[in-house]
Formats: structure tokens, sequence, C-alpha cells
């Protein structure tokens, strides 16, 4: 009789969760485990409706944030530039669109959820705190604030990524005097896709035109770009959302700075063992 009662209970356990959708399983979604960009990748599962984070968490906010969870979702915390490689091995991913394209993935096309055009995650141009006025650095920055890379960026991504730039010029500042800067190098960290693209293709021939060299760094981690910067080992970088220097900045004491924002990548959700959402609905 006790095992007739035990097995009926057990039945009746394993009806109610087929009859529950099997929402017992976890679902698993990477995210980046840098404090801005996981915050990023949390506002974006929370717009798309499968969380809900606690009120005033905002840029900051962490998996520990998270009050509602319907769906069950398990928050994997990974290096950014490994999300494309780790998507395999999760339910999704939500996946910053530089890495995405390095990994062969088109935003526009390939993710199943993206976030819009958010100016406080434009990409930025970032020197060394008091050299923002020297010459060679405001040649550089008419450069990526020019039509030319506008344009380039348009024709080259089809929304993957988007300029933030309101008025583009001809690519060079009326206030420098170019001819004093012929012979000069810059040079620049960047991360490879979209950055050191941009810098290569067309930002190099901005400034070769008046004489200015531009060395490109490509780095693939979001640490050492900052690093060289500050140290002087390098003259300036892209790569970057200003959230995230601000947050580098308090957590290493680096004097980086902002001096103009030229793109932004929306971030996006991408399947992974799952092709579509309906694990999700």
């Amino acid at each position: 009789m006790k095992k007739l009662i035990t097995l009926a209970l057990t039945l009746i356990l394993a009806l109610s969760l087929t009859a529950c959708g099997g929402k017992s399983q976890s679902i698993t979604i990477a995210v980046p485990n840098d404090t801005t960009n996981e915050a990023r990748a949390l506002m974006l599962l929370e717009n798309l409706g499968y969380i809900k984070l606690k009120d005033g968490a905002g840029i900051t906010a962490t998996k520990l944030d998270i009050v509602e969870n319907p769906h069950n979702i398990e928050i994997n915390e990974v290096e950014a530039a490994q999300l494309p490689n780790v998507l395999k091995d999760v339910d999704y991913a939500v996946i910053n669109s530089n890495y995405a394209l390095d990994g062969g993935l088109n935003p526009a096309s390939d993710s199943l959820g993206i976030e819009g055009s958010f100016s406080a995650y434009g990409n930025i141009l970032c020197v060394k705190e008091g050299r923002e006025n020297e010459p060679v650095i405001r040649a550089l920055l008419a450069a990526l604030e020019s039509r030319q890379v506008a344009d380039y960026i348009a024709d080259k991504y089809d929304g993957a990524v988007i300029s933030v730039v309101d008025n583009p010029t001809d690519g060079y500042d009326a206030g420098i005097d170019y001819a004093a800067l012929n012979g000069a190098t810059v040079s620049i960290a960047a991360t490879p896709t979209p950055h050191a693209e941009i810098l290569n293709d067309v930002v190099k021939g901005i400034l070769a035109a008046k004489g200015i060299t531009l060395d490109v760094k490509e780095f693939t981690d979001y640490v050492q770009p900052n690093n060289v910067v500050d140290s002087g080992e390098i003259d300036a970088n892209y790569f970057q959302h200003l959230p995230y220097l601000e947050d580098f900045n308090a957590e290493n004491g680096t004097k980086v700075v902002s001096i103009g924002a030229i793109h932004v990548e929306p971030m996006g959700l991408y399947g992974g063992k799952q092709a579509t959402l309906d694990a999700l609905n």
C-alpha cells in the first residue's frame, strides 16, 4: 500500500511538472562579466520582458538585482570576448556587436532581440587626462567625426553599427595648423571590429592626406587599451563606451577621459542551443 501511494504521488508530481510546461528546468543565458556590460545585457532582457530588475539598479545592475524571473533563467557571467565561443554551450547569449561581428554573427539579421541606439553606450575616443587639446589628438578626433566615417559605418555594417556624430565634417579641424603636424605619428589602441576597421579603412587616409601617420594597435580585451593610454605608451584608444570607462577609472585609479562619441553597437540576444525564442515564451 505504501509503495502504491508513493508511486501515485510520483506520478502526480510528474504530471504537474508537465502541465507547467517544463519550467522547472532553467534556461541558461550568458552575459558579459564586466559590470557595465552585464547591466546593459540585463536591461535588454528586462526590456524584452524576460526578467525584472529591482528599482534603481540601472547601469550597475548584476544578476543579484533580478527580482522577478518567471522563466527560471540562469545567468552565466562570461568574459565579453568569449561569448561567441560559448554560444553553442548555452541556450542564449547577450553579445556586444563588435564581438558578434568578430564571431561571424550579423546583429541585424542573426539576433533574436536587439537594443535601441542608447546614447549612453556610444563608443568613444579616449586619451590620457590633460592631452585633450593637443593638435594631433584634435586631428584624430576630427577624422573620426567625418562624413567619410559616418558613410563607411552605414554602408559596411548595415545597422549593426550606427554613427552617433550629429554633424559630420570633412574630416579636418579648421583651428589646427596641419602643416605643423606634417610628419607626426599618432598611435591608437582599438579592438578589431569595427574600431580598427574604421581606423585603417577610413581615418588613416584622412590623416595621411595631411602628412600624419596613424599607428593602429589592435587589442582583443577591454583592459589593456586603457592601461596603455594611462601609462602614455599609446596616445589614444577607441573601443569602449562611457559607462565602462567611468567604472574602469573608479576601479583602477586610471585617468583616461572621453573626448567624443563616434558610434554605438546595439547589444543583441543570440540563440545557442535554442534557435528561436520559444523556450522563453
